[in-house]
């Protein structure tokens, strides 16, 4: 899409996913659910008996869900294939666990092969347990259902691939992520001091940073 006011250029016209609406047939249970998982509730509105709707939003997500009553025609539960992106999927399993919530086993998918007796989800219809053997980033998987059915999957994703984040503009959802990705960097720079003699690096936080900012764009490593 382009702007066509814009003087002398063709510019692009900013368009953010900021709702998606789920199908619901018990907007109150469905609303304990969503609580539950400790998401932010920004809205529930009624007009009368014959409207209602709700707004949640997950913790670090520019992105809200919708449902209530009478927002959508869809078939309660149909909704899938919805995925939350995590950057430790083994902390974001264990913090739904801890509230009550069942979810699956961490699980990676079968190399070279996508149909076969699972439930689908972006690679295809095949769960290896446990998470992928390399740590891949977009490998890990875990998943998990609202009472209706609605199906939710985690994502662990550390390092985005090229050109998915502008090396220049380097966020974190929260304060977890944040020390989840300065944990990798030390890792990352303990290999880098052996390979420089095991002397200690005085200037490790441009080493660090250098480091963050390269993994989130999915730009070469430092070594």
């Amino acid at each position: 899409m382009t702007d066509p006011g814009a003087p002398g250029e063709t510019a692009m016209l900013d368009m953010k996913l900021e709702i998606v609406v789920i199908p619901v047939s018990d907007v109150d249970r469905a609303k304990r659910f969503y609580g539950d998982l400790g998401w932010r509730l920004d809205a529930d509105l009624a007009d009368g008996d014959d409207f209602r709707v709700i707004q949640y939003t997950p913790p670090g997500s520019p992105a809200s869900v919708i449902f209530g009553k009478n927002v959508t025609s869809a078939v309660p539960g149909s909704a899938q294939g919805l995925y939350l992106i995590v950057s430790d999927i083994g902390a974001a399993r264990d913090a739904l666990l801890r509230r009550g919530v069942e979810i699956g086993e961490v699980f990676h998918g079968g190399d070279g092969v996508h149909v076969g007796p699972d439930e689908p989800y972006l690679f295809g219809r095949i769960r290896v347990n446990g998470p992928d053997p390399d740590r891949g980033s977009y490998r890990s998987f875990a998943s998990f259902s609202d009472p209706d059915g609605n199906g939710w999957l985690f994502q662990e994703i550390t390092t985005r691939l090229p050109g998915r984040i502008a090396s220049t503009a380097t966020n974190f959802a929260s304060a977890q992520d944040l020390a989840s990705a300065m944990r990798r960097a030390s890792v990352a720079h303990g290999e880098h001091e052996k390979r420089t003699g095991g002397q200690r690096d005085e200037n490790w936080p441009d080493w660090y940073a250098a480091y963050m900012v390269a993994e989130q764009a999915g730009d070469p490593l430092p070594l």
